[in-house]
């Protein structure tokens, strides 16, 4: 039985959709603002991926901004030299500080650590198992997505889709390349191992030599939602979700997962 907070839905195909940013709850106290520290979550995410492939989903609820489930739990950079964002962040993408004079501290950080990091790691750790025993390759599809514009860690606007494998390490040549044709084809934007080559879930799990290929896909939010222009405020930030704004996206991510399983099968 898995904790309320973290959901999987299981099927029996090679897939495995991985959300580790969709969530807002916020556990934990301590914050400046929580609208601030609900701003950088992948927006509605589940809503984006629903029914467009035969997949099983590990998902979380808690905000990324108690404990970011796709960061490297030693406290390794993913991106040295680059701007980032820690285990436990202390500041939001922009910069802003998240708390006031108490940020976690170590002890805390292990707490949220074994509470929430561990457990939505064994879920998903525990599924790629399930399903390495029933097919011979699994694909691990990280979903997310991030404001188009946020100079603090990119300049100018993202691409709409960004394939990250942490060049080339994290799946097979063929899958890589096939994702990046049927993106390709799609005439949006997109790059593949550009600023965002794959967070510690992508780089963790992909061992394409033992059969897991795991891939990252980051989204522009203005591919699928309707950014504001220039700054966000709470009177602006999030975009609710409009299934006929989003339908054009989804018909480009569905062919993409379709070469996700044709690849592993």
């Amino acid at each position: 039985m898995t904790a309320d907070w973290l959901h999987v839905t299981r099927a029996d195909t090679p897939l495995i959709l991985a959300m580790p940013h969709g969530g807002t709850a916020l556990p934990t106290g301590g914050f400046r603002s929580d609208w601030l520290a609900r701003r950088d979550t992948d927006w509605h995410i589940a809503d984006l991926y629903a029914e467009l492939a035969n997949a099983t989903i590990v998902a979380t609820d808690i905000s990324r901004s108690v404990i970011d489930v796709n960061r490297d739990p030693s406290g390794v950079s993913l991106y040295p030299g680059e701007a980032t964002t820690e285990l436990c962040p202390t500041t939001t993408f922009d910069g802003d500080p998240l708390y006031g004079d108490a940020p976690p501290h170590a002890d805390e950080i292990a707490r949220r650590r074994t509470l929430y990091f561990d457990p939505y790691h064994a879920a998903l750790a525990g599924e790629i198992a399930r399903l390495r025993k029933r097919h011979d390759h699994v694909v691990v599809y990280d979903c997310h997505s991030i404001r188009s514009r946020i100079p603090r860690l990119f300049e100018g606007n993202l691409p709409e889709l960004n394939i990250g494998t942490n060049n080339g390490a994290t799946c097979a040549p063929a899958l890589r390349d096939a994702v990046a044709e049927v993106t390709a084809s799609s005439g949006r934007s997109y790059i593949v191992d550009g600023r965002f080559r794959g967070g510690w879930t992508t780089r963790h799990y992909g061992r394409p030599d033992a059969g897991v290929h795991a891939i990252q896909m980051e989204t522009a939010i203005r591919a699928y939602l309707r950014e504001p222009v220039g700054d966000v405020t709470p009177a602006t930030w999030p975009p609710v979700f409009d299934p006929a704004y989003a339908v054009s996206l989804r018909e480009t991510l569905s062919p993409i997962l379709s070469v996700c399983l044709e690849f592993a099968r």
